[in-house]
């Protein structure tokens, strides 16, 4: 079963997500747990649209890492 990388933001009073690997892919939600949530649909949904039409699924091609910078500080 493939996995996505998914980007979540936090805004003043929501959270979005997106996949970068499916253009179009988005959720917004109050909590982070339901955008997760949402966004799991969304993602499920989205593939079954490509299949349902014959396009090609875009296999997960996106990674994610962390980069720790010493001079700045979390705000």
């Amino acid at each position: 079963m493939p996995q996505y990388v998914v980007i979540i933001e936090r805004g003043d009073n929501s959270f979005g997500a997106y996949v970068p690997d499916l253009p179009g892919c988005v959720a917004v939600a109050e909590t982070r747990a339901e955008v997760l949530d949402l966004i799991a649909e969304a993602i499920e949904f989205h593939l079954e649209g490509l299949s349902e039409t014959q396009n090609a699924i875009p296999p997960p091609r996106s990674t994610c890492e962390y980069v720790t910078v010493g001079l700045l500080q979390p705000a």
